[in-house]
C-alpha cells in the first residue's frame, strides 16, 4: 500500500513538473501567447502604414495634385505669375 502511494505521489510531482516547468509547460504557452500578441499589433500598425504608403504612391501616379502639393511644400516652388507670401510669427 505505502509502496502504491509513494508511487503515485512520484508520477503526481513529475506530472506537476512537466506541467510548470517543462518543455512546453504553461509559462511557455503564455510567452509564446504574448509573443504572438505583440507581433499582431505590429503586424496591424505595419499594414496600415503599408496601405497609407500605396495609396500616396497610387496618388503620385495618377494624380497631379498630388505631385503639385509636394513641389510646393517640400520644394518650395510656385506657378508662373504666382506671388509666393512666407508670414514669420
Amino acid at each position: 500500500m505505502k509502496l502504491l502511494i509513494v508511487a503515485l505521489l512520484s508520477l503526481l510531482v513529475f506530472l506537476q513538473y512537466k506541467l510548470w516547468l517543462g518543455e512546453g509547460s504553461l509559462a511557455e504557452v503564455w510567452r509564446t501567447h504574448q509573443t504572438i500578441e505583440i507581433q499582431a499589433q505590429e503586424n496591424a500598425m505595419l499594414k496600415e502604414r503599408n496601405a497609407a504608403l500605396d495609396a500616396e504612391v497610387k496618388d503620385l501616379k495618377h494624380g497631379l495634385d498630388a505631385i503639385e502639393e509636394r513641389a510646393r511644400v517640400e520644394l518650395g516652388m510656385i506657378k508662373k505669375d504666382e506671388t509666393f507670401y512666407r508670414i514669420v510669427e
